[in-house]
């Protein structure tokens, strides 16, 4: 009879207990495989959300991590402030921020010079944003329609927005006017809106919606990005919407309420909306919530050209992201991991247990092991075998486990995340050492116990 057989017979003579300390390894190690896979897809996420395509955010003074969460993430409320549309313009190429102020007019100084910050943009590279409404649980992000042109996605931001439906909405389009909008694929799937539909942006997530609707053209394909989970909208339609002005200019524009776009605008299938609307706002009546900054190798420098100013902050989001991982996040993680090794070490202590105190019960057929030419090597080896066998085969059932339950939420995960989890995916580095560190473990849980078996006196048992 080999080694392997007879270690099985003696958990299967003790099988209730055997199963017990078994199940309760499996556990542990599910937890553990479930918290190193929640680690991984963190970390994954926020790898992917960091991958944007630009190296700054700019933005009103106040604290960077706000800055970054509200408007690279679209997690929290913006910065109170907001920028004048003219500090946007800094940021264009003389040719751009002379068009600008060419197409749309308004007070703005020196509108033949180029911009300051021009010249340190990558192919004026500058997106504005303007946030504060919402759409159900959405945001809504007012802007240009360069940001699906211009901005990149995936790990190596190589990858153009692409529409599972429809198109880019325009600057100005003969049927929708400035009133179009783009929506992620979490927002329409959601909310079940489609091509043609009209959303009314609130003030909140259960605000009053505003009286202008904006007509649904496109639809983004899935990219595991924070757009996902955003309705953008033409940032000239957003100025249009009541309360948009600048504030301290509401009274003298006149601009606190604007013509429906669509006619009465109150039905996903009303009338078309108008070709002509309300003119765009000038310049010195618009204000932005952050930009979006690409830096031609001048970042350093121009990051703290910006943040030596008065009004605007410049941030990097990797470093800020970064910061909060390893700020928060990565302990966090840390400590649940901790947890749930805890739990494992509990459980080979009653792998422990549960061997020792079977020990007084097996003495007897310890002795006739022996009595029968077993060596005490043989029967130490049985005992270990025993410890190794409940912590190894509790161990890979938990993997197994652990892997089912991410596999089966994978659908979900992939839905909100974009990332795939395979069944055999490793979502960590750690999670090799698992099966490794359940042989140490059961190699410990089986020690005292196989000197006790080791030690046995095979007269005295014999006799007794």
């Amino acid at each position: 009879m080999n080694l392997f057989h007879i270690v099985f017979r003696n958990l299967q003579y003790r099988r209730l207990a055997s199963f017990l300390t078994l199940l309760s390894m499996a556990l542990g190690v599910t937890l553990v495989v479930l918290v190193l896979a929640v680690s991984g897809l963190i970390q994954e996420s926020f790898k992917r959300n960091t991958s944007v395509g630009y190296n700054l955010v700019i933005g009103p003074k106040g604290s960077p991590l706000q800055l970054t969460m509200s408007s690279v993430l679209y997690i929290g409320p913006p910065i109170s402030s907001t920028l004048p549309y003219s500090y946007y313009l800094e940021y264009l190429p003389k040719d751009g921020r002379q068009k600008e102020i060419q197409e749309f007019g308004g007070k703005v100084d020196s509108p033949e010079r180029s911009g300051r910050y021009g010249m340190f943009i990558d192919g004026g590279f500058a997106i504005p944003i303007c946030m504060g409404d919402y759409i159900g649980t959405f945001r809504v992000i007012g802007t240009t329609e360069g940001f699906l042109t211009t901005l990149k996605h995936g790990p190596n931001n190589d990858r153009s927005y692409t529409f599972a439906k429809g198109r880019n909405f325009e600057k100005h389009s003969n049927e929708n006017g400035y009133f179009e909008a783009v929506l992620g694929s979490v927002v329409a799937t959601d909310l079940q809106l489609k091509i043609g539909d009209v959303i009314k942006p609130t003030h909140g997530p259960e605000g009053e919606a505003h009286s202008a609707g904006f007509t649904v053209v496109g639809i983004l394909e899935p990219t595991g990005t924070p757009n996902d989970r955003v309705a953008l909208i033409n940032i000239e339609g957003f100025y249009l919407l009541e309360g948009h002005v600048a504030p301290e200019r509401d009274a003298e524009t006149g601009l606190e309420k604007h013509p429906d776009p669509k006619g009465n605008g109150t039905s996903s299938d009303g009338p078309s909306p108008i070709k002509k609307g309300p003119k765009p706002l000038p310049i010195e009546q618009r204000e932005v919530t952050a930009i979006l900054v690409k830096t031609a190798g001048f970042g350093i420098g121009v990051q703290d050209q910006i943040n030596k100013s008065k009004s605007a902050q410049a941030v990097s989001p990797i470093g800020e992201i970064t910061g909060l991982l390893e700020n928060f996040f990565t302990p966090t993680l840390w400590a649940l991991l901790g947890l749930t090794v805890l739990v494992c070490i509990v459980s080979a202590i009653s792998i422990l247990v549960g061997i020792y105190n079977s020990m007084s019960e097996r003495t007897h057929d310890i002795a006739v092991m022996r009595a029968l030419g077993a060596s005490r090597d043989r029967v130490l080896l049985v005992i270990l075998g025993e410890a190794l066998l409940i912590a190894v085969g509790g161990g890979i059932l938990g993997w197994a486990f652990g892997h089912l339950v991410a596999w089966l939420s994978s659908p979900m995960v992939e839905y909100r995340t974009g990332i795939r989890v395979g069944f055999f995916d490793m979502n960590s580095v750690a999670e090799p050492y698992i099966i490794p560190g359940l042989i140490l473990i059961g190699i410990l849980a089986g020690v005292l116990p196989a000197i006790m078996a080791y030690r046995t006196d095979v007269s005295k048992s014999l006799s007794s």
